[in-house]
């Protein structure tokens, strides 16, 4: 088998887990303007599209793109979060309001048991 070949059936065996993936998460309703993004770390793909990048929330709009990666801006992100009850990890990367790190960076830490970082 010639090393391009190889290299290529190699690369196709990999899991579809550690394909780069994103979901970007916008939600808007009476006072309420949200955007995060969520990276994938471990979560298996069709349970990442399919469930968490389709959140159900009540009497709010809600639109998801999809990215290779999550885009700059965002005012903090809680790298490596753990998905309570799961084994899972993502990133979550948040956007807007500034000031809401100071209930996002606790949250991310203690419950998530993510590791808060500004960009």
């Amino acid at each position: 088998m010639r090393p391009t070949a190889l290299l290529l059936a190699t690369l196709s065996a990999l899991p579809l887990l550690a394909q780069a993936d994103a979901c970007i998460v916008h939600s808007q309703g009476t006072n309420l303007d949200v955007k995060v993004c969520q990276q994938n770390r471990s979560i298996p793909e069709k349970l990442f599209r399919d469930g968490f990048c389709q959140p159900q929330l009540k009497d709010q709009k809600v639109q998801v793109t999809f990215a290779e990666s999550c885009p700059s801006g965002a005012f903090g992100v809680c790298e490596n979060a753990q998905v309570q009850g799961a084994p899972y990890r993502q990133d979550i990367h948040y956007y807007g309001i500034a000031s809401d790190a100071r209930i996002l960076q606790p949250f991310c830490e203690s419950q998530s048991h993510g590791q808060w970082r500004k960009p």
